[in-house]
């Protein structure tokens, strides 16, 4: 596997490169499925000291300044959805824990409402991989974890922050955890406030204040657990959210009524038994989203509530030291009450998934098959894959994958009034992805280089067309490929730390083949799909203190089909400064953040302005 890590101790605003070694990999995550059976597919690992950078953040606002990922943000406090290597939002899987987070009723998952606060661990696992993570898993995957028990003498720990920013910007957060040699337990809370009556440019090139634009959330976690004996654990998580927004007026409105509430409970209950040579595991789920949405304009009132329950049980087992077998089976249950329609909608899906990976040649090679046959209805799918990663020498490592992908149509998308559309086909095709890592150090200087080149066929492809009603409908086939970099240079001399990163991508995603005659979008790059990005970035580091430049590129996005409309490129510039030191014999870290320091006037998708320049500051300090 290709691991590319971003962040470090050393690090705020690059993208950081670091070598792979693939004998014994650094493992963050708890999920076995990301450390040991997808070593041909690029991993990029957010760690700790990046999450608590931008503890006050949302995982959109994480993303979008540190990662090659294009964040479709709908607006500072609206909906923001994650696209990988051109695919849609409906096709990147985000997990917690190991739980699908996608809203049943919408099939996809709002990265705007999930608090950075909250995540201990985070990856992007680039690439499709349907026979690990299941139907949705198109495009690539972000896998959130919020931390795992710990047993040993007792004790506690307590840790505050807090923030504030342009445009009335206000968060605090409190984690609290106290545990012993059986029993554990966290909690966190966390809050925010904003106005968001920011200027921008209006259509006219005047200059406008954002209006009906404040949003206010508050959510709770909390993990409880419980060792039993020296070989297995049983642990109880909760996460419960409410997020309220006024949407604001799209530029070509005067103005704008709409408001909605998410109201989200996610519950999780796991197990986790030690044996010889292995482990057997189980997880069960249930969650909750409801959605209030109003218009007192256009006199429109929707509540759609949605259901999931997910559980899985699984048996991992090695076989001396070169060999691992994994087999897992998922069930997953989901539901939508629609208010508006008095109807209610469900899908159910059942599967069984096997991987099985092997390391040859003295642990050079790495071999990993993987496959799930999946039962819906009454479809039956098998979803086949292959990884390999391989170590030339100690400075390069190869990797490739191939995987058969599938999604079914989500609930939203057939059964949404008006505009589902039940005669929807499922999205199936086949990922492929060649890539390679290198990195060697010449006396204080570290370079890295890391390349990967994708190529993805989708038969039936969803998108959402239309104007006063919007339905989505079957694209015959699309043809998706690219190269994506990663490049970094570091430069220490004795207690100064010198970072450069460029990060570029090239995605290619175009419809191939329609069931529409004499369709304009043939050839035509997909709506909101950016053809070019890149990313430079520079940190110095000194003791306690870091200074660190962002600049990133986004190129053109078509918003119509056929290519007659776009929007124009974009560039921002952020800049960030911070301090370490203590308070009371406490540790104390203070930062402060200027994004778009250059003031660009831009827009992600179409008529919906984001900031101009602003800043936040905030401070952490452990109490306890």
């Amino acid at each position: 596997m290709g691991m590319v890590r971003v962040g470090a101790d050393a690090q705020q605003m690059a993208d950081t490169l670091m070598p792979v070694d693939i004998k014994g990999r650094h493992h963050a995550s708890a999920d076995d499925r990301v450390n040991e059976f997808i070593p041909g597919q690029k991993v990029t690992e957010l760690d700790s000291q990046l999450l608590r950078q931008y503890n006050m953040r949302s995982m959109a606002g994480l993303l979008d300044q540190q990662t090659a990922t294009f964040v479709k943000s709908y607006g500072f406090n609206s909906l923001a959805t994650l696209g990988f290597r051109g695919a849609s939002a409906a096709q990147s899987a985000v997990y917690w824990n190991g739980v699908p987070l996608a809203q049943a009723s919408m099939g996809i998952a709002d990265i705007s409402t999930i608090p950075v606060f909250f995540m201990h661990n985070a990856s992007l696992v680039m690439g499709s991989n349907s026979a690990l993570w299941g139907s949705g898993n198109v495009g690539g995957a972000l896998l959130l974890e919020s931390g795992q028990p710990r047993f040993d003498s007792a004790g506690h720990e307590l840790n505050i922050a807090a923030g504030a920013g342009s445009f009335g910007q206000r968060m605090a957060g409190v984690t609290a955890s106290v545990w012993g040699k059986k029993w554990y337990f966290s909690a966190d809370f966390f809050t925010q406030h904003a106005d968001n009556d920011f200027n921008y440019t209006g259509l006219s090139g005047a200059q406008t204040r954002m209006t009906h634009s404040s949003l206010g959330s508050n959510a709770l976690q909390m993990h409880l657990a419980r060792k039993l004996g020296q070989r297995q654990h049983v642990g109880l998580h909760a996460w419960m959210q409410r997020y309220d927004r006024d949407i604001p007026p799209a530029m070509f409105e005067s103005a704008s009524a709409k408001t909605q509430r998410d109201d989200a409970l996610h519950l999780l209950a796991d197990w986790r038994l030690h044996i010889r040579n292995g482990k057997i595991y189980a997880r069960a789920s249930f969650s909750n989203d409801r959605l209030d949405y109003k218009d007192d304009i256009a006199g429109i009132a929707e509540k759609p509530v949605s259901q999931q329950y997910y559980a899985e049980v699984g048996w991992e087992r090695t076989f001396g030291t070169t060999s691992r077998l994994l087999v897992f089976a998922p069930v997953q249950s989901q539901l939508m009450w629609q208010t508006n329609v008095a109807a209610m909608h469900s899908q159910n899906r059942v599967a069984l998934a096997v991987a099985y990976k092997q390391e040859l040649f003295g642990r050079r090679l790495q071999l990993a098959l993987n496959a799930r046959e999946e039962f819906y209805m009454s479809t039956q799918v098998f979803c086949p894959g292959a990884d390999a990663g391989f170590k030339l020498a100690d400075w390069i490592v190869l990797r490739g994958n191939v995987q058969r992908t599938y999604r079914i149509p989500s609930l939203n998308e057939l059964y949404y009034w008006p505009g589902g559309n039940i005669m929807l086909k499922p999205e199936q095709g086949w990922n492929e992805n060649l890539g390679y890592h290198m990195s060697h150090t010449f006396g204080p200087i570290v370079l890295s280089h890391d390349l990967d080149w994708f190529n993805r066929n989708i038969r039936d492809w969803i998108i959402w067309l239309g104007g006063a009603v919007w339905t989505p409908y079957n694209i015959a086939s699309v043809h998706s490929r690219g190269i994506e970099t990663d490049n970094k240079a570091e430069l220490r001399i004795r207690s100064w730390n010198f970072q450069l990163g460029v990060n570029t991508s090239y995605v290619l995603a175009t419809t191939e083949t329609s069931y529409i005659p004499n369709d304009g979008s043939l050839g035509q790059q997909l709506p909101y799909t950016p053809r070019y990005n890149y990313r430079f970035s520079f940190t110095v580091s000194h003791m306690k203190t870091e200074v660190g430049y962002n600049h990133a590129y986004t190129g053109y996005r078509f918003i119509t089909t056929d290519g007659s409309e776009y929007l124009s490129p974009y560039q921002t510039g952020n800049l960030r400064v911070s301090w370490k030191s203590t308070f009371l014999s406490r540790p104390l870290q203070v930062y402060f953040q200027y994004n778009n320091i250059w003031n660009a006037s831009y827009q992600v998708v179409a008529f919906r302005p984001m900031p101009d320049a602003n800043w936040l500051a905030g401070l952490s300090l452990r109490a306890l």
